[in-house]
């Protein structure tokens, strides 16, 4: 009784990290509320809380005008969307179980299934909250059209997967310097607001302006998003592979990262904290 069954085929392993990944996808789903559809409603009302704002912004500020042609929610939708997913993600990550959690004291959770469910959690949830949000929006409000609906989804998943890799990389350094890891994640998420590029378009910027803004995987993401979505917008100071590079350089070095962390963290670190 005291002896875990181990999987005995590949493909047995395969469902019993599945099962894991699932459960765990649950219990991180579940963390912010009680209830998991009370989870994803609030998830919902911050997202109307930043549209409905930004929109108001532009209003008052008279910038409507510098926007692209089209749908003008969608265009500030396509930039909110995309910064709350990275941001999310990014952040769950960060706040995921780490090598000195009691659950990892569990046999088969580690931190690799941690940092995953955190990941697709946090994706499941916005996804969730962008189709019920985008539903209503066209039921009830206006009926919109989206250029290239299947590329526009994928760059929301490669702004989820340079988060996950960020936050992958933040993870890492967290047991070793935790006041640090967690200002320079405030910081990121923070300065994201601006360096996103979810309040102008990308063709408008003058050079000067441009280097300011195009080292961040996710001001590409925004960028190409809205060529997308746009039948009359064609960007040109952003690229597809530059994020997903970015992406893959930084999850390898978070991953390497972690797992040296795994190997010598203890939870006496945090003692004195």
């Amino acid at each position: 009784m005291f002896q875990q069954s181990a999987p005995k085929t590949t493909f047995a392993s395969a469902l019993n990290i599945a099962e894991l990944i699932y459960h765990a996808i649950v219990r991180s789903v579940r963390k912010s509320h009680g209830n998991a559809l009370m989870s994803i409603v609030m998830n919902m009302l911050q997202t109307v809380i930043f549209v409905m704002a930004f929109y108001v912004m532009f209003s008052v500020l008279g910038l409507r005008g510098a926007a692209l042609r089209g749908d003008f929610l969608i265009y500030i939708m396509s930039g909110v969307f995309l910064f709350m997913t990275h941001t999310k993600t990014m952040g769950s990550v960060v706040n995921s179980e780490g090598p000195s959690s009691p659950m990892m004291k569990h046999a088969p959770m580690n931190t690799i299934i941690a940092i995953l469910s955190a990941a697709l959690g946090t994706l499941y949830i916005q996804v969730l909250s962008l189709a019920a949000i985008l539903f209503v929006y066209h039921v009830a409000f206006t009926p919109f059209e989206i250029d290239q609906p299947v590329p526009t989804f994928g760059m929301l998943l490669v702004a989820w997967f340079t988060g996950l890799a960020i936050g992958t990389v933040f993870l890492a350094l967290k047991p070793w310097f935790p006041t640090f890891v967690g200002i320079a994640n405030t910081i990121y998420a923070r300065a994201n607001m601006i360096a996103s590029g979810k309040m102008f378009v990308a063709n408008t910027l003058p050079p000067f302006m441009l280097a300011m803004f195009d080292w961040n995987p996710l001001f590409h993401c925004i960028d190409q998003a809205r060529g997308f979505a746009f039948i009359n917008y064609f960007p040109r100071n952003s690229s597809i592979e530059y994020p997903i590079i970015v992406g893959v350089v930084l999850l390898m070095v978070g991953l390497m990262g972690e797992f040296y962390t795994r190997k010598h963290a203890s939870l006496s670190w945090s003692a004195r904290r």
